[in-house]
C-alpha cells in the first residue's frame, strides 16, 4: 500500500471516530526481547512502525505481521538518520509517539522527538537520565542522597576530586550502563592506572564518584504521568562491579515478591522523588540504589526498562504480560492488570572455568532432576561455542532462571546451582 493510501485510510478512520495511535518504535529485533514491545503495542491497539538497522528481509513473519510499517537506517543512534526516517513516516501518516527502550537509544530519540514535535520523554529528562554527573547534581539539588561525584576532563581534575573526597573512588563513562567501562581505585597508583585506561589523560570526559559502600539493588517502575503504577525491587548478589570482575563468582539477580514489606518503603519513596525531580512522565524506569553505613543512597537511573531480560523475569514471577501493560500505559494511559506477587524469581550466571571454547557441563542432570519444577528457562551454549569474557554481562555465557513462592528458598536454590554446575572450557 502506498504512503498516500495509508494516509487516506488514517484520515478516513479519524473522521469515523476510529482513531488508532501510531507509535514509532526503535530497533525491533535486537536484543530478541525487543520484539515483545512491538507485540504489546499491537495488542494494545496501536499501529506500529519500526525503525531498525536491518533490512526488511530480516524481519520474520511474526514480527512483520505485528508491524504497520518499517524504516531502515544505518544507525538508530545517528540523529540525522533517525530524524530523516521519522520525517519520512510523518510525510505519509500522523505519528503519536516515538519510543526507545535501549539505553543508547533514549537520548537520540528524545532529540528527534523534540525536533519532530512528538510528545514523550523530553531532551532534558533523557539527558539527566543518561549523564551521570548532571543526574546526580540535579538530584542533590532535590535533596536526594547521592555519592559525591563530578565530571572530569583531565588528570588534574581527577587528582583534585581524590584529594577532596578520598578513596575508594569509581571512574565510569558519563553515559555508561551497568559496570561497562567502570574502574575502581583504592590507591593513587590504581587511580593513575585508571586515568590512562579511561583516556582522561587524552582529553576524554569521565564521571568520578565516591565509592558507595553497601548492598546494591534496583527499583524498577512503569510510570504514567510521573506516578508509578507498577513497581519491582530486585537485588544483586554480589554487587555488580565485583560480579563483573571475578571469574569464580556465579552472580545472581533476585526480584522479590515482598515489595510491600515496611523495609522497602524508604526505597519506593526515594524512587518516586527521583522520577519527579527528573521530570519522567509515562515511561519505564530502572533505578540502582545502595544501602550501607551511610543509609540509603541513590546510584543512577535509566529512563527505560532494565536490561538482561529482567522484564521476562518479572512476567514469570507475577503471572502477567508486562510488555502489554507498558503498551497500555502508552496507548491508553492506564494498565489493566497488576502483578500477582506469587513468586520471587531469580537468575544465576554460570561462567566457564577459563577462556576458550565450551567443552561440557558437570552437574546439570542433578540440578534439572531436583529443581525442574522451579526452572523458568535456561541457556547452555553447546560444546564448541566460544566463551565470553567475564565482564561481558549476566547473559554472556550459561545461565538459569528460576521462581519460587519463598524468596529465601529461591536464594538457596540458586546457591545450590552455583555450587553444583560447572562450565568446562578448553
Amino acid at each position: 500500500m502506498s504512503g498516500y493510501h495509508q494516509a487516506l485510510l488514517a484520515w478516513r478512520d479519524a473522521l469515523a471516530g476510529k482513531v488508532t495511535m501510531h507509535v514509532l518504535f526503535i530497533e525491533p529485533r535486537f536484543p530478541n526481547y525487543q520484539r515483545q514491545f512491538v507485540r504489546g503495542l499491537r495488542e494494545a491497539g496501536a499501529r506500529v512502525t519500526a525503525i531498525g538497522e536491518s533490512g526488511p528481509e530480516a524481519l520474520d513473519d511474526e514480527l512483520r505481521h505485528w508491524l504497520y510499517g518499517y524504516e531502515r537506517v544505518d544507525s538508530v543512534v545517528e540523529e540525522q538518520q533517525l530524524y530523516d526516517a521519522v520525517r519520512r513516516v510523518q510525510a505519509r501518516d500522523w505519528v503519536d509517539r516515538l519510543e526507545a527502550t535501549i539505553e543508547a537509544h533514549v537520548l537520540p530519540a528524545a532529540r528527534v522527538r523534540q525536533a519532530c514535535t512528538i510528545p514523550g520523554t523530553s531532551v532534558r529528562t533523557a539527558f539527566l537520565s543518561r549523564d551521570k554527573p548532571a543526574m546526580k547534581e540535579a538530584l542533590r539539588a532535590a535533596g536526594i542522597p547521592c555519592a559525591e561525584s563530578a565530571a572530569v576532563h583531565s588528570p588534574a581534575e581527577v587528582h583534585a576530586f581524590a584529594e577532596r573526597v578520598g578513596f575508594p573512588l569509581i571512574l565510569k563513562p558519563r553515559d555508561a550502563a551497568g559496570a561497562a567501562g567502570t574502574w575502581r581505585a583504592d590507591t593513587w597508583d590504581e587511580l593513575h592506572s585508571a586515568i590512562g585506561s579511561c583516556g582522561i589523560d587524552r582529553g576524554r570526559s569521565f564521571a568520578i564518584e565516591e565509592f558507595n559502600e553497601g548492598h546494591e539493588a534496583f527499583y524498577d517502575t512503569l510510570s504514567i504521568d510521573g506516578q508509578p503504577v507498577l513497581e519491582f525491587i530486585s537485588h544483586y548478589y554480589p554487587n555488580v562491579l565485583e560480579a563483573m570482575r571475578t571469574r569464580w563468582i556465579s552472580p545472581q539477580i533476585l526480584t522479590t515478591n515482598r515489595i510491600d514489606a515496611p523495609d522497602y518503603e524508604e526505597v519506593k519513596q526515594m524512587g518516586r522523588r527521583v522520577i519527579t525531580a527528573l521530570g519522567i512522565g509515562t515511561s519505564a524506569t530502572h533505578m540502582e540504589w545502595f544501602f550501607g553505613p551511610k543509609g540509603l543512597r541513590f546510584s543512577e537511573i535509566g529512563c527505560r526498562p532494565p536490561g538482561v531480560a529482567m522484564w521476562d523475569l518479572y512476567a514469570a514471577a507475577n503471572e502477567f504480560d508486562i510488555y502489554r501493560q507498558w503498551a497500555m500505559a502508552l496507548v491508553h494511559g492506564r494498565v489493566d492488570q497488576q502483578p500477582s506477587r506469587r513468586y520471587a524469581a531469580g537468575m544465576i550466571t554460570l561462567r566457564p572455568d577459563r577462556d576458550g571454547n565450551i567443552v561440557g557441563y558437570d552437574g546439570l542432570d542433578q540440578v534439572f532432576n531436583e529443581l525442574g519444577e522451579s526452572i523458568i528457562d535456561h541457556h547452555f551454549p553447546p560444546a564448541g561455542s566460544p566463551t565470553q569474557e567475564v565482564g561481558a554481562g549476566y547473559m554472556a555465557n550459561a545461565w538459569m532462571r528460576l521462581r519460587h513462592p519463598d524468596y529465601d528458598e529461591l536464594q538457596r536454590m540458586l546457591d545450590y546451582i552455583g555450587r553444583t554446575v560447572q562450565v568446562r572450557a578448553g
